[in-house]
């Protein structure tokens, strides 16, 4: 019996696959409460899908590929940024109409050259794949974000929920906005070889939306959020293995189960809740 548990550790491909999780999680876990709190899940989305121009260049400028996903996804974030703020327009139609033409631009890119580049590792990411390259890269940018949230996440409530406030407690708010976006950035940089750009949304949402539904202070919402990822990619790189199923959805289908049992949790604390107020 636990011979068939332990099986699917005595591959090196799945090894790595739990490395990368076990990389991945915190610092998505933990950027996931702040994109949630500021209501930045579609900023998530925008910077994810925005980098593939940015892979694609690097590639045909024989630069690494996380540079130019970098340099994409930071630029689509001061183009949502700049056109925000300079016309009528609100910010989440800016965000859409911004990384729908950088993903398409993406999409003619890719489609116009010759590469050997497999365009389904980019967009759903491959667990099952990544070397000891990716486990370097995604573990130092692991780490430099998960410590910048830790060592700054009072600073960056305060900036989350009342940016006039954290100005004029002297906190200096353009770095923290600039400072979160590229956290958010190096992040997804970090996804791109496990979970790819667009399954690396439910991870920068999913977690901390459970912990919201969960816990009322902040502090505890990211250790719930945290706990609820690292549980939901591992459990699910896990479950690929028998399923015979692609980690990363599998790992989505995971956190979304997850996320209705809160949500179903919440309603039903509410609605006994209702019902004490109305007998007495």
């Amino acid at each position: 019996m636990i011979e068939s548990l332990l099986f699917p550790f005595q591959f090196p491909f799945m090894q790595n696959a739990f490395w990368i999780a076990l990389l991945v999680a915190p610092p998505t876990a933990l950027l996931s409460c702040f994109l949630v709190l500021k209501g930045w899940a579609l900023m998530g989305d925008a910077v994810s899908h925005a980098t593939l121009p940015g892979v694609v260049l690097a590639w045909m400028l024989g630069l690494p590929l996380i540079v130019g996903a970098f340099v994409a996804g930071m630029s689509c974030a001061l183009a949502t940024g700049y056109l925000s703020y300079n016309s009528r327009v609100k910010q989440d139609t800016v965000m859409g109409v911004v990384f729908s033409g950088m993903f398409g631009l993406g999409i003619i890119l890719y489609t116009s050259i010759q590469t050997n580049e497999h365009l389904d590792h980019v967009l759903f990411g491959n667990m099952l794949g990544v070397g000891p390259q990716d486990l370097w890269t995604s573990g130092l940018i692991a780490l430099a974000v998960s410590a910048l949230l830790v060592l700054k996440w009072k600073d960056l409530l305060l900036h989350a929920f009342d940016p006039a406030q954290a100005q004029a407690s002297g906190l200096r708010v353009n770095w923290l906005h600039y400072g979160l976006l590229c956290a958010l950035s190096l992040t997804i940089v970090a996804t791109l070889s496990s979970v790819g750009l667009i399954l690396a949304v439910a991870l920068l949402v999913t977690p901390g939306a459970v912990a919201f539904l969960l816990v009322r202070s902040f502090g505890a919402m990211m250790v719930v959020s945290l706990i609820v990822c690292l549980f939901s990619m591992l459990a699910g790189t896990y479950a690929s293995f028998y399923l015979d199923s692609a980690p990363a959805a599998t790992i989505v289908l995971i956190l979304t189960g997850i996320f209705v049992l809160a949500f179903l949790r919440r309603l039903i604390l509410a609605r006994a809740t209702s019902r004490r107020i109305a007998q007495g």
